[in-house]
């Protein structure tokens, strides 16, 4: 069984080196999420590949995150974080070094199932080395800056990818990712007494008889859809948000990928104001999440009704990321306040592999819709799946409380 938050007092330089490490991680984990998507137009010229073809590189790569995700909790509950982590960010690095190498769809599909697999363990490890290591005093602001350190992980990748691509090519660019990721392992490697985490070695009986009791709790479930439901909105403006700007309003590549990048800066922002909102709110983080998600929801409807011109279009949807960035640590202190002692890399495994298939589904359902020219109802599709997940916070928030 799992250790819980530290009580005893923890050095503030400790908890901010830790944060840190684990966040860098993180970063990483959400850069992998555009390593494909950014360079779709080159894919599409290069390969001759349409929406619906790419959009399946995204949900390959998020079902093999996803299943592998719920597997990933059980081996670090199990075997501890750190080497699954160093395991995982090596798979990253050659994730990179096949996606220079790619020659067509079936060397793409390959970098989907080698990332996808290097993605799945990070959530479960990051927040069990979290809740183990970090003071309990500071764990709100710690999943704080875990969710900043995220959206800047996606706000870094299209600078990074499409500044080396325009000095070394595509496939240059991918040759610079996979010399990031090794620094990262590296330094991960170098501090890797600060990310030690402690279990407890059970009986193969006692194992077998409770490794899978969480499974039982309606309100996990609960999380999984909200999760699944809340992220197939994210996957829209990852995947598809540059190409719906250039088609619906005839903006440049530039200034469409610069909006893409405002939205993830917008999120960070908005997950740093929702640091404080969540250390003072932790028995109503339900009620933060829905209002939030509400929020972006009515935002996300306004880009989709025609009614916005180009520019109040990118800011409104700048805006939905400040709000939705609001609700994402609450929305890890909702899911922790649902999680049993002893198995935070289960739940969050799980739980989070909502996650995956949300990000899975969404290419697929919006991929066809803009083949089809729907290119408003992609927009009011995704507004209608946020609402939904605003009922899915509500029901969680029910559940933790009886």
């Amino acid at each position: 069984m799992l250790q819980s938050s530290p009580t005893a007092p923890v050095p503030l330089r400790q908890d901010v080196r830790l944060i840190g490490l684990v966040g860098l991680a993180h970063a990483s984990s959400h850069f992998s999420h555009l390593m494909l998507p950014l360079l779709f137009p080159v894919f599409m010229r290069e390969f001759g590949l349409s929406y619906a073809e790419l959009g399946f590189l995204m949900t390959v790569f998020f079902v093999v995150s996803g299943l592998g995700q719920a597997g990933a909790g059980f081996i670090v509950d199990r075997f501890g974080a750190r080497r699954v982590l160093f395991a995982s960010e090596a798979l990253f690095v050659l994730a990179c070094v096949l996606a220079s190498l790619a020659q067509g769809y079936f060397g793409l599909l390959m970098v989907a199932v080698v990332a996808g697999l290097a993605n799945a363990p990070l959530h479960p490890v990051d927040f069990t080395i979290l809740n183990q290591r970090v003071s309990a005093p500071r764990l709100g602001h710690a999943f704080s800056a875990h969710g900043l350190t995220g959206n800047l992980g996606w706000a870094v990748a299209p600078v990074f990818l499409v500044g080396f691509g325009h000095v070394l090519g595509w496939r240059g660019a991918y040759v610079a990712a996979a010399v990031m990721y090794s620094a990262i392992l590296a330094l991960l490697v170098l501090y890797r007494e600060e990310l030690r985490t402690e279990v407890v070695v059970r009986s193969a009986g006692q194992a077998a008889g409770g490794d899978l009791d969480f499974l039982r709790l309606p309100v996990v479930w609960w999380c999984f859809a909200f999760f699944m439901l809340s992220t197939m909105t994210l996957a829209l403006v990852q995947n598809y948000a540059v190409s719906l700007l250039q088609v619906l309003h005839q903006v440049t590549l530039e200034a469409a990928t610069l909006t893409l990048t405002a939205y993830m800066l917008c999120a960070a922002a908005g997950i740093f104001v929702g640091g404080f909102v969540a250390a003072r709110a932790d028995t109503s983080s339900d009620h933060v999440v829905a209002a939030c998600m509400g929020t972006g929801a009515v935002l996300m409807l306004l880009c989709g009704s025609g009614w916005l011109g180009a520019q109040a279009t990118m800011l409104a949807l700048a805006a939905t990321g400040f709000a939705i960035g609001i609700g994402n640590p609450s929305r890890d202190m909702m899911v922790k306040r649902a999680t049993p002692r002893g198995a935070t890399g289960r739940v969050y495994g799980t739980v989070y592999s909502g996650f995956d298939v949300g990000f899975a589904a969404a290419p697929l359902i919006f991929g066809v819709l803009m083949d089809r020219g729907q290119f408003h109802a992609t927009f009011l599709v995704a507004a209608l799946i946020l609402a939904l997940s605003v009922l899915t916070a509500v029901g969680v928030g029910r559940r933790v409380r009886t």
